[in-house]
């Protein structure tokens, strides 16, 4: 049995909605709340991305630390995206790899039994290439999105594409409303990751609630 399969048997079943942050939502001095009452909203159906590409490690340790016990009492999931530092030292959940990221493989071995691995990919070949070490893969972007100027997106003909070659869960992320959930499950998903759906809404707390309703009803 092999690290990645291992981790897969002993953790917890993937959450559908996964919330993505970015450097500016992790500047804001609400943050930790607005964060909180996701988690509550959410709870096991969600799982709390922090990731900020600028933000300094020092920032992203505070916030783990700070919302790890949080996360663990709404029985959601925290994750830190690239920074194996981070989550090793703040005991969380997992860590979210992209192409500048460390190797899925190396990751694996530094963290500890049972830590997710998830790995962001845009295609079948990067889907099959990453599969081995990863929990689950992140496949993107499918919508247009303000965060990726001039990409059209891959639509869910894209996440579709990439079932087809590999059996790990999948999430779509990419300019995702709670609307298009369906097509997205209907495609192959396990569910989807959202930015500006959740941070953007007037209630954050409210469109988690929202997400999560359509993917029940879909799923």
């Amino acid at each position: 049995m092999t690290a990645s399969s291992r981790a897969r048997s002993t953790a917890p079943a993937l959450p559908p909605l996964h919330a993505v942050t970015d450097d500016s939502l992790l500047a804001r001095a609400d943050f930790p709340e607005l964060a909180r009452a996701v988690l509550d909203a959410g709870g096991q159906g969600v799982a709390l991305h922090l990731r900020g590409r600028c933000t300094s490690g020092a920032r992203l340790h505070e916030l783990s630390v700070g919302l790890r016990e949080p996360a663990r009492s709404a029985g959601a999931l925290l994750l830190v995206n690239d920074r194996v530092d981070v989550a090793l030292v703040a005991g969380l959940d997992g860590v979210h790899l992209g192409g500048l990221s460390l190797p899925a493989a190396v990751a694996r071995q530094l963290l500890p039994e049972g830590c997710r691995v998830g790995v962001s990919v845009h295609d079948p070949e990067g889907a099959r290439a990453a599969s081995g070490e990863a929990d689950y893969l992140m496949v993107g972007t499918v919508f247009a999105t303000p965060s990726h100027p001039g990409r059209t997106g891959s639509g869910p003909e894209g996440v579709a594409r990439v079932r087809s070659a590999v059996g790990v869960p999948l999430l779509a992320i990419g300019g995702v409303t709670p609307e298009q959930v369906p097509v997205l499950l209907a495609a192959g998903a396990h569910g989807v990751a959202a930015v500006r759906g959740i941070w953007a809404a007037a209630r954050p707390a409210a469109a988690v609630v929202q997400y999560l309703a359509v993917l029940s009803a879909n799923r």
